[in-house]
């Protein structure tokens, strides 16, 4: 049983930027384990960090951890417009991971949010949680430990969620629910359908493409990963995404991605570098850092 002070303690390592990086990723990840209003508490705190990185993890371990008393700092967030757009969008995303129908009108309110990101974020999460109420409220077990913006789709037929998927003309809410489902599927064909996604649609849907090819960890999406890291035009969510999702498919032209972009401008791809390296090192077992924790948090099966 872990006391108060120790909890305490932990969540002082988090909101202290004289710390590494990765001994406040280490924190945050134990504190999402460990649960509980004190690590609610902590987590809340460290939304005052210059990190955009750092804090987007935050607002998405508050949404994973599913406890509706996260729910008042999700919505401070989401309605703080000097909060980075990418921040915002993960508190709307949270908000709807939780599944509490409260903060529904809300998230309705914010589907027209000038930041575009935001609110096509909330509009999935209005959608998420009108599916819940019409479903009962519980989602079906997936072989990912994750709490996914949208439920996967019935189809199977690899070929047939390629195309929803980047069918532009669709609704978001299906072309996730097929993004969902191709990740489900797994293997080369859904891997490299995925991968195509990352050439198409907002953002929003290019930046939820790399995080569900890091989740699948297949080596055929290296090539259009490192590329789209590479592309300095794109959008730092996007490039974030798929740098981390380089570091959990850990292949020899990952590294050399990353490490070509380690010192990048652009603080929030150059942070998550940083991570995906760790990653790295520990998939080739070469290190432990905190990416065994990293991977549980961003719902990759052990």
């Amino acid at each position: 049983m872990v006391t108060e002070q120790e909890v305490d303690a932990i969540g002082q390592t988090l909101v202290d930027p004289k710390q590494p990086l990765q001994a406040r990723f280490r924190a945050l990840f134990t504190l999402r384990g460990l649960g509980g209003p004190g690590a609610i508490a902590w987590i809340s705190q460290a939304f005052g960090d210059d990190s955009a990185l750092l804090k987007h993890e935050l607002a998405y371990c508050l949404g994973q951890m599913q406890d509706a008393r996260a729910i008042p700092v999700l919505v401070d967030v989401l309605q703080d417009t000097h909060q980075e757009p990418m921040v915002r969008h993960e508190a709307g995303e949270a908000l709807g991971a939780i599944g509490d129908p409260e903060v529904l009108e809300l998230l309705k309110q914010y589907s027209s949010d000038p930041v575009i990101e935001v609110a096509e974020t909330c509009q999935l999460a209005v959608r998420r949680l009108e599916w819940l109420q019409q479903h009962g409220g519980e989602l079906a077990a997936g072989p990912y430990l994750s709490v996914d913006p949208a439920p996967p789709a019935e189809e199977r037929d690899v070929g047939r969620l390629r195309e929803v998927l980047l069918d532009e003309s669709r609704p978001l809410f299906e072309r996730y629910r097929a993004m969902f489902a191709l990740r489900n599927a797994g293997g080369e064909e859904a891997a490299l359908a995925l991968a195509e996604g990352l050439h198409c649609g907002s953002a929003l849907f290019r930046h939820e493409v790399g995080y569900v090819l890091g989740q699948l960890q297949h080596e055929a999406a290296v090539p259009q990963l490192a590329a789209a890291l590479a592309r300095c035009a794109e959008n730092p969510m996007v490039r974030h995404e798929c740098a981390e999702a380089l570091g959990a498919i850990a292949r020899p032209a990952c590294l050399a991605a990353l490490q070509a972009h380690a010192d990048d401008p652009e603080r929030v791809v150059r942070e998550s570098c940083e991570v995906a390296l760790d990653m790295y090192e520990h998939e080739t077992g070469r290190a432990f850092q905190y990416a065994d924790s990293l991977e549980q948090l961003r719902g990759v099966p052990s």
